[in-house]
C-alpha cells in the first residue's frame, strides 16, 4: 500500500511507503499522508478478531495498512506495546454505563491518557521505519501538545536509540498534573519547553519549523531531521483505528449486539485525529452508523459540521477540558480529502491559511452530515454532567469524557436514537482532579497535585493510578518558557 499527500493533485506521483510516511510525518507540500486506498474489513474478519486479545487485533488491523512492515515483527511490537506491564487489566476496556452508553476507557496506560494507545507503539514503528528506509541520520521528534500527547510521546520515545524528542506546551494551557508529568519526565533524549500563548500558537510554531527549509538544512548539517508524533503523523493515527474495531468486538463478546448490528460512537474532539480514526474504521466496513463529534466551548468543529464553514477567527477559551482547547483541527484535512478530493482540500487549506476560514459546498456538507453530528458542551454543562454521571450512574469521568457524555445525551434528546453507543473516555479523572472535585461537590483549597489526588480519592471512593502518584516524588527537570517565534532556539 502506498501513501499520498492530501494536497497532491497527481495521484501517480510522489507516492511513498508507509515507512516513509511515518518517518517524514508531514508531506513536503505541507499536506498529511493518507493511504491511496482503504482496506476492506469484512464481518467475517470482525468475528475472527473478536476471538483475539487486543494486541493480536492490533497486529491484524495495522498489517492491513503497513504492508511494507514484516508482520512477525509488527506482532512483536504490538505484544510489547499493549502487554500487561504497560496496560494493566487490558489496553482498551469497555465499561457498560447504561443500556445504551458504553465507555471505551483508553487511559489505562503508563500516562493515564488515550494517547498511550498510539504512542506506546509509534516509537517502535518509527524505529523500524528508520532501518527500512536506510536512514543514517537521527530523528528529532517535535510535538505540540495541549496536555496529554506530550507526556505520552515523552514516555513512548524515552531513551529510544536514534531518536530525540522535544515537546512544546502552552504555558497556562494544561492542568497542573499534566504540567508536572512533563516537567518531571525521565530520559536522556527528551526535552520539554512551555510556550507563551495557547495550543494553536505551539502547533503553528511546530508546523513553521517543519516547513522552514533553512532549519531543515541546519538540522541536516547537525546530523538529524525533523519528524512528528502528533496525529498529523500516520504512524500515530493508524493505531487508533484498532480500538474502534476492538470495542465492536467486545460488544459482540458481551452479547450486547449481534454481528452486523450498527453502533454509534461519540468522541471528545480537538485535533480531529481520534474521531477520524473511527471514521476510517467505518470506511473499512465496521458497522458504525453515526459519529457524534463532541466539543467544549471552543466549538469550531460543531459550527463546521452544522453549517459548512470552518472559522478559526473566534475567541479562544481556556476550559476545564484543556486537551480540546484547539481552534485548528489539523486532521480535518484528511476528512476533506476523502470527501472532496485533493484540489478542494488544497483550496480550503490555502483559504484557512490566508483568511482563517473556509466554506465547503452544499454537496460536501451533505456528505459530512450524513455521518457526523456536531454538539458542544459549556463549562457549566460539563460540570453538571460529570456530577450527574457520578451520582446517578455511579461512573466517574474526567472533564473531557464528560464533554462527550453531555453531547451524547443531547444527541439522544434531539434524535431519539437509542442505538448502542461507544462514548470514548480519553483520560483518567485523576489527570484533572481540581475540576473533577469541584464538579462532584467540593472546590479544592489549592492546586497542589498531591493534595488534589488525595481529595479526589476521598470524595470518589476510588484510587489514583499508580503512575500519577509516582510522579509526585520526581524532581522537576524542565522549566524553560519561550515565545512561539523562538521555539527553534530550544532545538539548536
Amino acid at each position: 500500500m502506498k501513501y499520498i499527500s492530501t494536497r497532491n493533485q497527481n495521484k501517480n506521483e510522489n507516492l511513498v511507503s508507509s515507512a516513509e510516511a511515518i518517518k517524514k510525518g508531514l508531506a513536503p507540500d505541507g499536506g498529511l499522508y493518507m493511504p491511496t486506498e482503504i482496506p476492506e474489513l469484512s464481518l467475517e474478519a470482525v468475528a475472527s478478531l473478536a476471538k483475539l486479545p487486543y494486541e493480536e487485533r492490533a497486529t491484524e488491523i495495522l498489517s492491513m495498512f503497513l504492508t511494507d512492515y514484516d508482520k512477525e515483527k509488527l506482532a512483536l511490537d504490538c505484544r510489547t506495546a499493549y502487554g500487561e506491564d504497560r496496560f494493566q487489566g487490558g489496553a482498551a476496556p469497555l465499561v457498560k454505563v447504561t443500556d445504551t452508553h458504553f465507555s471505551l476507557e483508553l487511559w489505562h496506560g503508563p500516562t493515564c491518557a488515550f494517547k498511550d494507545m498510539a504512542l506506546q507503539i509509534m516509537p517502535r514503528l518509527l524505529s523500524r521505519a528508520l532501518v527500512m528506509t536506510e536512514e543514517t541520520r537521527k530523528a528529532h521528534i517535535l510535538v505540540a501538545t495541549s496536555g496529554d500527547t506530550g507526556k505520552a510521546a515523552l514516555e513512548g520515545y524515552r531513551d529510544v536509540d536514534g531518536i530525540d524528542i522535544t515537546v512544546f506546551y502552552p504555558v497556562d494551557g494544561v492542568s497542573p498534573m499534566q504540567k508536572l508529568q512533563m516537567a518531571t519526565q525521565l530520559g536522556e533524549n527528551v526535552n520539554v519547553c512551555a510556550v507563551y500563548g495557547n495550543f494553536d500558537d505551539a502547533q503553528n510554531g511546530v508546523k513553521r519549523i517543519f516547513s522552514d527549509k533553512a532549519l531543515a538544512n541546519k538540522a541536516e548539517d547537525a546530523g538529524f531531521f525533523f519528524s512528528s508524533a502528533n496525529s498529523i503523523n500516520w504512524g500515530r493515527l493508524a493505531p487508533q483505528i484498532v480500538y474502534y474495531v476492538s470495542a465492536y468486538c467486545d460488544l459482540l463478546n458481551a452479547g450486547e449486539i449481534s454481528l452486523g448490528d450498527k453502533i454509534n460512537v461519540c468522541v471528545p474532539t480537538g485535533n480531529f485525529g481520534n474521531i477520524f480514526a473511527g471514521y476510517i474504521a467505518r470506511e473499512m466496513g465496521l458497522p458504525i452508523d453515526k459519529m457524534i463529534c463532541a466539543s467544549n466551548a471552543n466549538c469550531v468543529l460543531t459550527d463546521f459540521i452544522r453549517g459548512g464553514t470552518y472559522d478559526r477567527t473566534r475567541e479562544f477559551f481556556k476550559t476545564m477540558s484543556p486537551s480540546m482547547d484547539i481552534l485548528i483541527s489539523s486532521n480535518l484535512e484528511r476528512l476533506l480529502w476523502l470527501l472532496a478530493g485533493p484540489e478542494e482540500t488544497a483550496r480550503c487549506m490555502a483559504e484557512l491559511s490566508a483568511n482563517g476560514k473556509y466554506t465547503v459546498s452544499e454537496e460536501i456538507l451533505a456528505k459530512l452530515q450524513s455521518v457526523f453530528y456536531g454538539y458542544c458542551s459549556t463549562e457549566e454543562e460539563t460540570a453538571a454532567c460529570l456530577k450527574d454521571t457520578f451520582e446517578n450512574k455511579k461512573y466517574l469521568a474526567d472533564t473531557h469524557t464528560s464533554v462527550a457524555i453531555d453531547c451524547y445525551n443531547k444527541y439522544v434528546s434531539d434524535t431519539g436514537d437509542m442505538t448502542k453507543t461507544v462514548v470514548v473516555s480519553t483520560a483518567s479523572p485523576y489527570k484533572f482532579p481540581y475540576d473533577v472535585c469541584s464538579s462532584i461537590g467540593k472546590t479544592p483549597e489549592n492546586e497542589e497535585p498531591a493534595y488534589l489526588l488525595g481529595l479526589l480519592e476521598e470524595l470518589s471512593g476510588t484510587k489514583a493510578p499508580a503512575a500519577l502518584s509516582a510522579t509526585l516524588s520526581l524532581p522537576v527537570r524542565f522549566k524553560q518558557v519561550v515565545a512561539a517565534p523562538e521555539m527553534e532556539t530550544v532545538i539548536f
